[in-house]
């Protein structure tokens, strides 16, 4: 799982592929030639950005004739958020608490 966490994160740190995942985001199954012209990016760029986000896990494709579309796959940035995210949320959230009780002078809690 660590190999598959690493490919994650390699892919969500480029600025590009983020945006391809917003883009897919709000419309899924966008081609190649759809995705380059939003960005402003040659075919190639956004091919090998592809990729590394295929790799990832994070987008999905499927062909349809000549064309092949391309899906988020929200599944691995689940999996960071239960792995990375969450466990952190819980003494966040008991230490807002705590102090929400405080400052409305409830020393029960």
């Amino acid at each position: 799982m660590t190999d598959e966490m690493d490919q994650v994160f390699k892919a969500l740190a480029d600025t590009s592929r983020r945006q391809l995942l917003d883009l897919l985001f709000a419309a899924q199954g966008q081609t190649l030639g759809a995705l380059a012209a939003r960005l402003d990016m040659s075919r190639q760029a956004v091919s090998q950005h592809l990729a590394v986000l295929e790799a990832a896990n994070l987008v999905a494709t499927v062909r349809q004739g000549r064309e092949k579309l391309h899906y988020l796959n929200p599944v691995p940035i689940h999996q960071v958020q239960a792995r990375w995210i969450a466990k952190f949320e819980g003494p966040r959230l008991d230490a807002l608490a705590d102090l929400k009780a405080r400052l409305e002078g409830d020393d029960h809690g």
